[in-house]
């Protein structure tokens, strides 16, 4: 039976995608060990599942990206309690015929949206690295001794560690959607800023936003 073994050897952004997409170049590694004639065994497929953490508390934070995570952690006294593992996303892959070792893309979409946690933790960071935890699971299909097909499910206990470079990921946010922020908000607030650049007669919506922005300082008291 495989003993299948992962390790995450690097990431690229890919450029004309239909949205930001990164491609984590996946080394898949059969240790289990070879058949009586000395050959690996064939590994015809893997069906594979794979679910991405981020581990927050694997790296410091400047004093800006500390206030600009108050959002998702609060004060930074309470990141002892606050600085949780997060769910960022599920990717899957087929990786196709191998013996011993292979390496796969495992393509991974990515969100711009600021309602999404893990488009806030990254955007706040300004360089070093997201700390990404990878756990496998999923198929095997594999040719055994005297059996053309044999079928194994990959242990829950298969992880992988890697470090995301903060501007891997700014760099190809930056690609897909220049000088530019997406941010969804609730139908009735939208018809309400809709009605005020009606109103207004303001030409965008950076225009309305920026608008609203003046008025509001204006009335902070000095």
């Amino acid at each position: 039976m495989p003993e299948l073994s992962f390790v995450v050897e690097g990431v690229q952004a890919v450029a004309h995608a239909v949205g930001p997409l990164l491609n984590f170049s996946l080394k898949i590694s059969d240790t289990s060990p070879v058949e009586a004639d000395g050959v690996p065994q064939t590994i015809h497929a893997v069906a594979l599942r794979c679910q991405i953490r981020i581990e927050p508390a694997r790296r410091r934070y400047t004093a800006g990206e500390q206030e600009r995570l108050h959002d998702l952690f609060g004060e930074p006294a309470r990141w002892g309690q606050t600085l949780r593992p997060m769910l960022w996303t599920h990717a899957s892959v087929v990786a196709p015929p191998f013996s011993g070792t292979s390496v796969v893309e495992l393509p991974v979409p990515c969100t711009y949206d600021f309602n999404v946690a893990a488009t806030k933790y990254f955007d706040a960071l300004e360089n070093d690295a997201i700390p990404l935890l990878f756990l496998f699971s999923g198929t095997i299909f594999y040719a055994a001794e005297g059996v053309h097909l044999q079928i194994a499910q990959i242990p829950w206990d298969r992880e992988a560690g890697y470090k995301l470079p903060v501007q891997t990921w700014k760099a190809m946010m930056q690609m897909y959607y220049p000088n530019t922020a997406w941010l969804n908000l609730r139908k009735d607030a939208f018809d309400r800023l809709h009605q005020y650049k009606i109103d207004q007669s303001l030409p965008t919506w950076e225009a309305a936003i920026e608008k609203l922005l003046s008025e509001s300082a204006e009335r902070v008291p000095t």
